[in-house]
């Protein structure tokens, strides 16, 4: 989708701090981290949101925990939150299907 951000990020269109790529997803850091360790990890392909995984998609899912594990293993991570929202009210900003995943520090609840 040419005006959503994260298709534009990895059309290379847009610059970001890459953490790792594969043919399924992308991962990078977020621009205004929330932990001292914060990177997106998103689907290459334009899924909106958790809401729109379906059977025809839900491979993909599980390959970004894959590679979540593989990147949280890499960096030496012990221990670490993953979360995705799912609409605005949620605070989902871009309808780009991913998941932060945070490290670094004591997370609370709610995350902030």
């Amino acid at each position: 989708m040419s005006d959503c951000l994260f298709c534009r990020i990895i059309a290379g269109e847009i610059p970001s701090s890459k953490v790792y790529e594969d043919e399924l997803c992308f991962a990078f850091n977020d621009i205004a981290p929330q932990a001292p360790t914060h990177f997106l990890v998103i689907p290459k392909a334009h899924i909106p949101s958790v809401s729109a995984i379906s059977a025809e998609n839900s491979a993909v899912v599980a390959h970004i925990f894959e590679v979540i594990a593989k990147i949280a293993k890499e960096q030496g991570l012990e221990s670490y939150r993953v979360v995705s929202n799912i609409g605005e009210q949620a605070g989902q900003s871009v309808f780009h299907l991913h998941f932060h995943v945070l490290s670094g520090r004591d997370m609370t609840w709610p995350p902030g």
